[in-house]
């Protein structure tokens, strides 16, 4: 079988606009780090009861209030964060004269925030143009976020993905327009998250980094180097973090990798594809309640298992650099490795197969038609995609 050629390193921009403030008790000072903003009112965006509970939507009231900032409210993001809360976001925003976001969430909550900063700011347009490539956003509002999800790594990323409700799709929009200005970072604000999400989060995080590691592009020995380091921190704090969930040290670990996996530093000189999630974001648009990290576990094996032979010598090297198997066989330690990391996912409690997460079989050629827009698309790869093999993917991660 003959292996795609890669090319070169890739000229690259590395733009990280986004200032971080990093630690216990920061977000306590979020009204100071706004009012350098000079906000003439704020939107304060939330997902579900979780901020309340915790009495950390309380204290953000307190910190704007006693810097004399004015915000309104929108809570009720979902994960798969969808198009009509988006646009009410936008209806409210121009209603109430907002020039500010500030989101109190995970990676839903603070792409929800962006879409919602694109809108408003570029009112002439739909907001679902810029998910769906027919233009790109000329402005955006200012924007922050207390993250309290270690997953997505939308607080450092210039990806906003949004689900459209109605058609049932869900789509990236990705530009320097979605950095946002600050990200408040605290560990202990990712205490309260369960067991099941903080393994979603894992595969996530690990996910993003896996995706440009098996990008097209070569020489990147530098970059490959970060990215073998970040993969095998996720995974060994994300253990302890399950087993531990108030070991402030391990969630530290993983919120530093949640940044920096998703803020271009592991695709520099490459080509991100980020392929297997391209494949699962047709699995949780037409499942809402599959939660991102969990469809990727479910599909990413088999897309391993799929495309290895047509680059041997990658899958190796992830093999040997990352679960350090080296045996001498190639193809044996590559199989080997990708095994191991099935057996991880499971071993945190995440589905290994899309019949795990109640994804119907009769659905799968639906799944792959839409992945291919409609047989249209080719995804490029060391094996370029088309909807048969979308569809051979979606097949082996059927398995009951």
């Amino acid at each position: 079988m003959t292996a795609i050629v890669d090319i070169i390193m890739d000229n690259f921009i590395y733009n990280i606009p986004t200032k971080v403030y990093f630690g216990k008790g920061e977000e306590d000072s979020v009204g100071k780090y706004l009012k350098e903003y000079k906000p003439h009112k704020v939107l304060l965006h939330y997902g579900g009861n979780s901020a309340k509970k915790s009495g950390l939507l309380d204290k953000v009231k307190k910190a704007l209030e006693e810097e004399g900032i004015s915000y309104v409210e929108l809570g009720g993001v979902r994960p798969n964060p969808e198009l009509s809360l988006v646009r009410d976001g936008i209806e409210l925003c121009k209603r109430e004269g907002v020039d500010f976001i500030l989101a109190v969430g995970g990676g839903s909550v603070i792409d929800s925030m962006k879409a919602i900063a694109n809108g408003v700011a570029n009112p002439e347009d739909d907001v679902w143009d810029y998910h769906l490539g027919k233009k790109k956003p000329q402005k955006t509002l200012k924007k922050a976020a207390i993250l309290t999800l270690s997953a997505a790594g939308s607080e450092m990323s210039n990806s906003c993905v949004i689900s459209n409700d109605l058609t049932k799709e869900k789509r990236g929009c990705n530009g320097d327009f979605n950095r946002i200005d600050f990200a408040i970072c605290n560990p202990e604000l990712t205490y309260s998250v369960s067991k099941y999400q903080t393994a979603c989060g894992i595969v996530d995080i690990a996910m993003h980094t896996i995706e440009r590691y098996f990008a097209l592009g070569t020489d990147t020995e530098l970059t490959d180097a970060l990215s073998e380091a970040i993969i095998k921190t996720v995974f060994a704090f994300g253990k302890e973090a399950i087993n531990n969930p108030y070991d402030y040290n391990a969630r530290a670990q993983l919120m530093l990798a949640s940044s920096f996996a998703h803020n271009g530093l592991t695709n520099m000189g490459k080509t991100p594809l980020l392929t297997v999630h391209q494949l699962e974001h047709e699995v949780s648009a037409l499942y809402p309640n599959v939660a991102h990290g969990a469809g990727l576990a479910a599909l990413w094996p088999s897309w391993a298992r799929y495309v290895y032979k047509y680059n041997l010598p990658r899958f190796k090297q992830y093999a040997k650099n990352v679960w350090n198997i080296d045996s001498g066989d190639d193809e044996k330690d590559v199989l080997e490795a990708i095994d191991k990391q099935e057996q991880y996912y499971h071993d945190i409690g995440m589905p290994i197969s899309l019949f795990e997460l109640d994804v119907k079989e009769s659905d799968l050629e639906y799944l792959a038609f839409k992945t291919s827009r409609e047989k249209t698309r080719i995804i490029p790869g060391y094996k370029p995609l088309s909807y048969e093999d979308d569809l051979a993917i979606f097949k082996m991660a059927y398995k009951k």
